[in-house]
């Protein structure tokens, strides 16, 4: 049976929750223990996947399929622990369970409350796959004392008191505001939050309390005083210059060793930090800089392509080189021209959905191709690529996308981009419809691609005929056209397994130009970085050698 520890946050949010539980896990890692990670938000959505990445940032995706908060990317990367479709719920999937058995007549025509039928959800889901690990570390969102968090917080202090003493801890982040004109950390909000945290039945045993200075030992100890908790429970937490660089500063601070006695694990493992040291060695001590442009359409917030930019941090570890990433606005790259690229040694363009920008994109990958530019195409990057060869390079000059023909109401191009309406996955064929919900009615999860034996895409997978990344789109290439396109110069050296969806294009005579319709960003870690990201950082490191 797990251990389980819940990590809360007060006075503010973006606290950095899912961080310091990601770094906690991977610090039980190195002590030998095993972990799963979950996040519980308190939104009534009953995923993220219709949210705009404005709101929420990026859709974080799951081999099974499931559309995620961010935080889960987050836990994969520092533990190397793939999610799962029961490491995410949210309060309108747990609302949207009940009503639904309740309409099933499940509860045998009982009132529906939130306390027993909604809390017992919440139960119901922590405890699924609990005999597979030591620890269950479990995030909740928000902040303690939003109101959409109550029932998540009243299952939670119901689940600590229905398990054996001793498995369950509770970790909680605050903030200790420093005031520049008394030259003080106030830690009053601390002692606020944890009394709101109290007045609904819940105690920390550890308190992380974020801080932009140093915290004076006297200010430890009366934390802990006021806040019922041990002084080596108390753990400062300071910003840092890389979020790689969190388990050995959460480790030196002493939050593994809290933990572990707030637990009574005594003596505690010692703990192998060799694969944090190698990556923090790796961050510290590149020995070049490549400049690379991220051509998308949400680039206000970058938050939206957050596995993007780590993905392109773990492919310079890979070849410690550092990597410079700027934002490329594409509807700015349409109104003023693709000579905004020059100077870059890489140009990546990401997924995204609808037409805005799009013209952009298709100018960055004529760019990259016309110029030598190492370009790694993903998902309506990929797509974007075969558009502009359709039109310059295959007689196509009305080629264009389903997608934005059904935005506008009218036929405008001929759509060597279509809406996918059937497709194999596993087993069974999937059949979707262009009326049907937006939610989770995507190509989502894990699927294979085979690929072409002697291409650029299996020389990168070590030579490898298959591969296999995750997906998040609803619009595909159609293999229709494939003949053109290959006669123009276009290779399509990934296929899906009946040979009916392009998964991978590439140029053979360009020095590094791949599009791949799946999310290679997805699976990369620091300590395993994703093979495509690194390839192409190669590939920039190169051109960035011979300039």
């Amino acid at each position: 049976m797990a251990r389980y520890i819940f990590i809360t946050g007060g006075v503010v949010s973006s606290l950095g929750k899912g961080l310091a539980s990601a770094a906690l896990g991977a610090l039980l890692q190195a002590r030998g223990f095993t972990v799963r990670l979950r996040k519980l938000d308190p939104y009534l959505n009953v995923d993220p996947g219709t949210m705009s990445p404005f709101e929420h940032g990026e859709v974080f995706v799951t081999d099974d399929g499931a559309e995620t908060d961010l935080d889960l990317g987050h836990y994969e990367r520092f533990t190397g622990v793939h999610a799962r479709k029961t490491d995410s719920i949210s309060s309108g999937r747990i609302y949207s369970n009940v009503l639904e058995k309740e309409r099933r007549g499940e509860y045998l025509g009982k009132t529906i409350q939130v306390i027993p039928h909604v809390t017992n959800e919440i139960k119901d889901f922590l405890t699924i796959g609990d005999d597979e690990v030591d620890f269950m570390l479990c995030e909740i969102g928000g902040t303690v004392g939003d109101i959409e968090g109550l029932p998540f917080f009243e299952a939670i202090r119901q689940f600590i008191h229905e398990r054996p003493r001793g498995q369950c801890i509770l970790m909680h982040l605050t903030l200790l505001p420093y005031l520049a004109a008394s030259g003080e950390l106030k830690t009053k909000p601390t002692q606020h939050s944890v009394k709101e945290l109290q007045s609904i039945g819940l105690a920390p045993d550890v308190l992380v309390c974020r801080s932009e200075h140093p915290i004076p030992e006297k200010e430890r100890a009366k934390i802990a005083l006021f806040c019922n908790v041990r002084p080596d429970h108390v753990i400062p937490a300071y910003d840092l210059k890389s979020i790689y660089a969190a388990p050995l500063a959460y480790h030196s601070a002493g939050l593994d060793q809290a933990v572990l006695d707030a637990f009574g694990i005594s003596p505690a493992p010692r703990p192998d930090m060799s694969r944090w040291d190698d990556v923090m060695d790796r961050l510290q001590n590149a020995e070049g800089e490549v400049k690379i442009a991220i051509v998308g359409k949400y680039t206000q917030l970058e938050d939206a392509y957050k596995s993007i930019a780590e993905a392109l941090t773990h492919g310079g570890m890979a070849n410690r080189v550092r990597v410079k990433a700027d934002w490329v606005d594409s509807e700015k790259l349409e109104g003023e021209g693709a000579h905004l690229l020059d100077g870059y040694h890489g140009i990546i363009v990401p997924g995204g959905f609808g037409e805005r920008g799009t013209e952009g994109m298709v100018a960055a990958a004529r760019y990259a191709r016309e110029k030598q530019v190492p370009y790694l195409g993903i998902c309506l990057g990929m797509q974007m690529a075969v558009i502009e060869a359709a039109r310059n390079l295959a007689d196509m000059p009305d080629a264009g996308s389903e997608e934005f023909d059904h935005e506008a109401g009218k036929t405008r191009f001929t759509p060597v981009v279509y809406h996918l309406k059937e497709w194999v996955q596993g087993n069974y064929t999937v059949n979707r419809k262009l009326g049907d919900d937006k939610g989770g009615t995507m190509r989502l999860g894990a699927y294979t691609a085979v690929l072409e034996p002697g291409s650029k895409i299996s020389e990168i997978y070590d030579g490898a005929l298959e591969m296999e990344d995750r997906h998040r789109h609803r619009y595909e290439v159609d293999a229709k056209y494939r003949d053109q396109l290959e006669d123009a110069g276009l290779r399509f050296s990934g296929m899906s397994p009946d040979g009916k969806l392009p998964e991978v294009i590439e140029y053979p005579d360009h020095p590094w130009f791949i599009g791949v319709q799946s999310h290679p960003e997805l699976k990369s870690k620091p300590f395993a970085p994703a093979p495509l990201f690194a390839g192409f950082v190669e590939a920039a490191k190169e051109g960035a050698r011979l300039v």
